[in-house]
């Protein structure tokens, strides 16, 4: 049997749909209205659940879209900026770029990681971009990498790159330096080359590379079309890789 409140509720419910307007009910039709709300969702609390589950998809799905567009709109500074280092197999059916912080603990995390995903697949092709954001000790381990690499090519920067991802102590010149020369290169040319004009501007592209890309954070990926921003471990890594080759 229906209540007094459920009764009044069908009642609206059947009248035509401008009634349903909460603004154009009367005081009475709004307070039964509300109430029988609100009773329905105390007996139904779960309701609240899944539809917070739809909307937490929604918002996924949006912000999965939004992402799919900025990297269709920057995929020539993503793929193809002419700086950035290359590696793993340059023809590649799958391009995995990520952007990286020295002094990040999840960038550090997610080094070993990405190269085993690299190495055991043996079809990707990975691009690095140098976006120190974590202060001057990233700033300055940045420098010294794509210093490294302008002078000396891909080779040492991959060398570079991996004992800075892996140094627990601060960049300072003298472990810099002391870097260099365990790399065997010349370490002055390396140390003054640090602050020049073309590798600032590298670094000052990759910035507004990722400012246009909304990216606030290290470690982040671009997966060909997909960006994924935040540590993603490597079973995970995996399973985004096979879902691009379908």
């Amino acid at each position: 049997m229906k209540t007094p409140i459920l009764a009044a509720a069908f009642a609206l419910l059947a009248l035509p749909g401008q009634a349903l307007d909460i603004n154009a009910m009367t005081d009475e039709e709004r307070a039964i209205f509300r109430e029988e709300v609100r009773a329905y969702l105390l007996d139904n609390p779960e309701v609240i659940m899944e539809a917070v589950s739809v909307l937490e998809q929604r918002q996924a799905q949006a912000e999965a879209q939004r992402d799919f567009t900025l990297v269709s709109a920057n995929a020539a500074d993503i793929f193809e900026d002419g700086f950035s280092w290359v590696g793993g197999n340059p023809d590649g059916d799958i391009t995995l770029v990520e952007f990286v912080d020295y002094r990040c603990g999840y960038c550090r995390r997610a080094h070993d990681e990405v190269k085993d995903l690299i190495t055991a697949d043996g079809n990707i092709k990975i691009i690095m971009k140098e976006f120190p954001i974590l202060g001057e000790a990233s700033v300055v381990s940045s420098q010294f990498a794509i210093a490294v690499k302008q002078l000396a090519g891909a080779d040492a920067y991959e060398a570079a790159h991996d004992a800075l991802i892996t140094m627990r102590a601060n960049a300072t010149e003298p472990r810099l330096r002391r870097l260099a020369e365990t790399l065997n290169l010349d370490a002055d040319a390396v140390m003054s080359h640090m602050k020049s004009a073309a590798v600032n501007d590298e670094i000052e592209k990759t910035r507004e590379l990722a400012q246009r890309l909304q990216i606030t954070g290290t470690p982040t990926f671009v997966f060909d079309d997909e960006l994924v921003r935040g540590y993603l471990p490597l079973p995970q890594m995996q399973q985004v890789v096979a879902a691009k080759r379908g």
